[in-house]
């Protein structure tokens, strides 16, 4: 009887650790006098780390070196207003680590801006239905192949008949004003397309902005559809970019040419040209649970400092005044 206690009560502490991963790393953010503020709620990719069937992940036991799925959070104070960029599986620790960091205001989700049809970047609006918040006509904004997708399957097309969520129309590079402070346009970028285009957005501040795309196949494929990302960065303050994969050798056995996305290694070679200034203001996100990058003890990590790039670290906050 001990042991089955005992193991129960390991299982429920893992729970709440996995639960709390969200905001454990970043701590709480004090109140400040920025008007918009931009918060990292998570930097894994869909799957999350520790991933599933990955039982030798340190992470396990480690509640360090859990990593949240990727989202950002974004407030705007004086409009009172929050909005999550995706909706990811582990959306309910997000959400609470954005009350956190935010100031302990209570829940509020004014809105959610989708990327695409990908698990971690959806699947979290379940939680919006009756069997959970039960929520009441929560903006959720999404591109038009992502709109028909969540109106025509199931479960998603109950949250919209019963109004859990109100879907907001999407256009390729149409500004959506959300206040005279903030505003988010939607931009296409080439990725896999099974159910549903797939978009990065512009996050523009009173005086900054940021760019959030979390997935792509190539920047060479972005390159052909007339957009060049020294461009982007020329153009933005901040810049959260795909580092799924750190090089290309983290899935033996698996075909990475049927998942692809550009490696953190092939990036930062074609940025290589670009002064410090530029490339300071890269922080690569998304990362596969197989990524060495994940441990700041490692060669990987260590050579994409040096290189002057940064890691999206889950609980970081950047102003966009």
């Amino acid at each position: 009887m001990r042991s089955k206690l005992s193991a129960m009560a390991s299982a429920a502490a893992l729970t709440f650790t996995l639960g709390l991963s969200a905001c454990q790393q970043g701590g709480q953010v004090q109140a400040d006098t920025c008007k918009v503020k931009l918060f990292v709620l998570g930097n894994a990719q869909d799957g999350g780390k520790p991933q599933i069937g990955s039982h030798g992940d340190p992470g396990w036991t480690d509640p360090n070196l859990i990593a949240p799925v990727t989202s950002l959070g974004l407030s705007d104070r004086d409009a009172k207003k929050r909005y999550l960029f995706d909706a990811t599986p582990d959306i309910r620790a997000q959400s609470y680590a954005m009350d956190r960091y935010d100031g302990n205001t209570g829940f509020a989700i004014d809105g959610v801006f989708l990327t695409h049809g990908h698990i971690g970047h959806y699947l979290g609006l379940a939680h919006f239905g009756r069997e959970a918040l039960g929520a009441k006509g929560i903006n959720v904004y999404a591109m038009p192949k992502m709109a028909e997708f969540l109106t025509t399957n199931g479960p998603w097309d109950q949250l919209v008949s019963l109004n859990n969520i109100a879907l907001q129309p999407l256009a390729d590079g149409a500004p959506v004003n959300l206040s005279a402070n903030l505003k988010v346009t939607p931009f296409l970028v080439p990725h896999r397309g099974e159910y549903t285009e797939t978009v990065g957005y512009q996050i523009q501040g009173p005086g900054k902005s940021a760019v959030f795309i979390p997935d792509i196949d190539s920047w060479e494929q972005w390159d052909a559809m007339g957009t060049k990302l020294e461009d982007v960065i020329a153009e933005n303050d901040l810049l959260f970019i795909d580092g799924t994969f750190y090089d290309g050798n983290e899935l033996p056995g698996r075909d990475m040419s049927k998942i692809p996305h550009p490696t953190m290694v092939s990036t930062m070679t074609r940025l290589t040209p670009l002064d410090a200034a530029a490339r300071a203001k890269i922080k690569f996100i998304h990362l596969n649970h197989t990524n060495p990058a994940h441990d700041k003890n490692t060669v990987a990590f260590d050579d994409i400092e040096k290189a002057g790039y940064q890691i999206a670290i889950t609980g970081s906050n950047f102003c966009l005044d």
